[in-house]
Formats: C-alpha cells, sequence, structure tokens
C-alpha cells in the first residue's frame, strides 16, 4: 500500500472563509497561531464543520483490494478516478501460470495480490488469480474476465475529500471495528497529511496505529 498527496488546499483558505462570516479580516495574523487557532475552534471546537469544507485533499492511492476499494467508495462525499477493469486486465494476460503454488509464484502473484495475515486464504486467492488468467488466454471479453478478479486483486486510483468528510473517515476506519485493510489505509493516509495540517484530524484517530495481529502495520509501511 502507499499514499501520496498530491494537492492540497492552503489552510489560509479555511481561515478567510471563517473571517468572512464576522468580517473579522482585521484579526488574522496571516496564516499564523491565531488563524490557526480560529480553524479549530470555529471547525472542530464550536462543530461549525461546514467551514472544513473549504480544505480539499487529493491522494494517489496504490495498491489497495478490490475489498478494500468497496469499503472507502461508501464515503460518498469524495470523488474517485479509479484503474479501470476493463482496459487494464492484460496486464496479467502474459503472466506465466501462477501454479503450483509455491515461494517463488506466491511471490509473483503479490505483485497483483493483496495477501491477509490468512495463508489459507492467500493461497484460494491465488488459484483465483490463475483462472482469471486463464480466462483472458482463452480471449473471453475483459467485460465478461473480470467478474472472475478476485477480491484481493490489487487496484490504485486518485481520491479527492474535503476536510469535514476526510474526518468522518478517519474516525470510522481508524476504529478497531473497521476492515482490518482499511484502517491500515486510514492511518497511512493521516500520515501523508501535511505536517501543518494534521491539527485538526488528530482526536479522529479513533485508535493507535500499530502492528497487530489483524494485519495492521507501522507508517514506515505505507
Amino acid at each position: 500500500m502507499k499514499v501520496t498527496l498530491k494537492h492540497f488546499t492552503p489552510l489560509e483558505v479555511c481561515s478567510m472563509a471563517i473571517r468572512t462570516c464576522w468580517q473579522s479580516f482585521d484579526k488574522s495574523d496571516d496564516g499564523g497561531e491565531k488563524d490557526l487557532a480560529l480553524i479549530d475552534r470555529v471547525g472542530n471546537k464550536n462543530k461549525h464543520a461546514s467551514t472544513l469544507e473549504h480544505l480539499y485533499y487529493n491522494f494517489y492511492i496504490q495498491g489497495i483490494s478490490r475489498a478494500c476499494l468497496q469499503e472507502l467508495a461508501r464515503h460518498r462525499m469524495a470523488s474517485f478516478s479509479v484503474k479501470s477493469s476493463r482496459y487494464t486486465l492484460k496486464e496479467i494476460k502474459e503472466e506465466a501460470s501462477f501454479l503450483p503454488i509455491d515461494e517463488a509464484n506466491l511471490a509473483r502473484a503479490e505483485k497483483y495480490l493483496v495477501f491477509t495475515p490468512n495463508e489459507r486464504v492467500n493461497i484460494a486467492a491465488v488459484q483465483a488469480l490463475e483462472n482469471l488468467r486463464e480466462i483472458l488466454c482463452a480471449n473471453i471479453h475483459n467485460d465478461f474476465a473480470k467478474y472472475a478478479m478476485p477480491e484481493s486483486y490489487k487496484t490504485e486510483l486518485h481520491w479527492s475529500i474535503n476536510a469535514r468528510s476526510l474526518q468522518n473517515f478517519l474516525e470510522l476506519r481508524t476504529a478497531r471495528a473497521a476492515l482490518w485493510e482499511i484502517q491500515k489505509l486510514a492511518h497511512c493516509i493521516y500520515e501523508a497529511l501535511p505536517p501543518t495540517h494534521k491539527y485538526i484530524f488528530e482526536e479522529k484517530i479513533t485508535q493507535p496505529y500499530e502492528k497487530n495481529k489483524d494485519g495492521n502495520a507501522n507508517p514506515n509501511d505505507c
């Protein structure tokens, strides 16, 4: 999994939007501590979270599974541009067989699959990947072949979201009840934020980011 922040709105856009409501521009310190505190006080403490919608972030997310993408798509106040399975499945058509399932073929399969902490699930995913490869080699159209793709098949996307919606995403998806993979994604997204913006989101992080038996990893794995 890799998360890259491609673009973000400067904080002064948000602080100036807030000051528009009270015409308090003369109290601005040009993006200094007063303006930063204003964003936190109005947007977070006073619950006028609509003001945070002026802040937008665009991320390039690579190496998540289609299962994780489905979870991500539930956050509807965001924009998605996703790698097309209709046009990119040819990437495995020229591959040699992924069978037998041994160390070398598992390593090759990991280019296309997100492996879980469960070995039996991973083996089943590699078998499904081989089935998909054989279907493609039989020149079955991608529109039909894509229905045989395993949920663990890797994808990538550009994802744009405003700060208010991102707060909601981080609060829900860093919780222990969330899918293990999207927990990792949520923490990777938080780590990718500009350091000067993190104070807006830090209270929304539900649990610490550490490796555990469910498959979470530390920020260095993002």
